[in-house]
């Protein structure tokens, strides 16, 4: 996710795009790959009992943490 991220970026996609792809990406894997670990497990529980709304949020928290790792 975090090179995804950082072409965007690099193509000048704005960070409100980027999120909305982020949020399509979550709501694909969540339907069609299963967990690979409790992690992944339970970031899916959390997406699969979350509202519209509640998963824009999710989707803004992990790219966030993806751009503080990015930053590290």
């Amino acid at each position: 996710m975090r090179q995804a991220m950082e072409f965007a970026e690099e193509l000048g996609i704005p960070r409100d795009k980027v999120q909305n792809m982020a949020h399509q990406v979550g709501e694909v894997l969540a339907q069609n790959v299963p967990p690979a670990n409790p992690e992944q497990q339970a970031l899916k529980e959390l997406w699969m009992v979350a509202d519209q709304n509640e998963r824009q949020v999710l989707s803004r928290l992990m790219t966030k943490v993806v751009n503080q790792q990015h930053a590290v």
